[in-house]
């Protein structure tokens, strides 16, 4: 038999200790990179698509939506129940125009939108006008379609001051124990459709409490903060506050409270949250 003829098998237990050694050799250094950038690279893409197709989370950073929203809350916004638009991504990418599964808010909803006047900066306001409407303020009371809508004087809001809270006479009271709240003259509203929401009158006679009259053009919305007198929004042209909100800006629906500070913390400073919790602001359905 030639030494061409002659083969070499390897036994069960050879092919197995020749596995065991590739096995124990050290990963290179290079490879551990790779799956490193392959993981944060599958986490990226799954955040993104939650962002994107189901929720966002958001922090609100002004009163304007006094008494419903607080500086220092954090609420997940939904995305879906009125389709995407490009605004739905991230950095608001223009990769299309207009909206897929395109589904109309509903009065009364508390909508997150891009601000019309540069596309990039998030407002959140209620959604008052759909297209159409002709909406009006008078002496302080909201008219939808010249009907005005029902406003009931309900107990004051009281809020304890705080970095976050701005607060001045004659709204200031200082309490027995010496702690500063600020009291807010509240007003609960409800709406054609039967929603309802409170809302805040600091001055009867401020400059948005008498308005023209404003017929809402089709494909866009009219917006309002619930703290009438400290918002700008479809009250104002698009030079100095919103004005119509087109359909495309809308970026979603805001649905619950899930974290509450009075600015004494953020969300990631979790050695101050016991001092500065709203606790009874969490899971709030808006």
């Amino acid at each position: 038999m030639n030494d061409g003829d002659i083969r070499t098998k390897v036994t069960g237990s050879d092919a197995s200790y020749a596995a065991k050694k590739e096995a124990d050799k050290p990963v290179g250094l290079g490879h551990q990179i790779k799956e490193l950038v392959r993981f944060v690279l599958s986490v990226a893409v799954i955040v993104l698509g939650v962002r994107t197709l189901l929720f966002e989370p958001f922090n609100i950073p002004s009163e304007s939506m006094l008494p419903t929203l607080m500086v220092g809350d954090y609420l997940f916004v939904s995305k879906y129940p009125y389709g995407y638009s490009h605004h739905s991504i991230i950095t608001s990418p223009d990769l299309f125009s207009g909206r897929i599964l395109d589904s109309a808010p509903k009065r009364g909803d508390v909508a997150v939108f891009k601000l019309p006047r540069d596309n990039k900066t998030d407002y959140i306001k209620r959604v008052i006008g759909l297209p159409g409407d002709h909406i009006q303020m008078r002496d302080g009371h909201l008219f939808i379609n010249d009907q005005v809508v029902e406003r009931q004087r309900i107990e004051d809001f009281v809020v304890a001051v705080s970095e976050n809270t701005i607060c001045s006479a004659p709204f200031l009271e200082t309490a027995e124990d010496g702690k500063e709240y600020c009291r807010y003259p509240q007003y609960r509203e409800t709406l054609p459709n039967a929603v309802s929401y409170n809302t805040l009158d600091l001055n009867p006679a401020g400059p948005s409490d008498n308005t023209r009259m404003f017929v809402v053009p089709a494909g866009h919305y009219f917006m309002m903060g619930d703290n009438r007198d400290n918002s700008l929004d479809s009250r104002r042209p698009q030079s100095t506050g919103v004005g119509y909100v087109p359909a495309e800006n809308l970026v979603g629906r805001a649905e619950m409270i899930f974290f509450a500070t009075d600015g004494g913390a953020h969300i990631w400073e979790p050695w101050f949250w016991f001092q500065s919790m709203r606790y009874k602001r969490f899971f709030s359905f808006l």
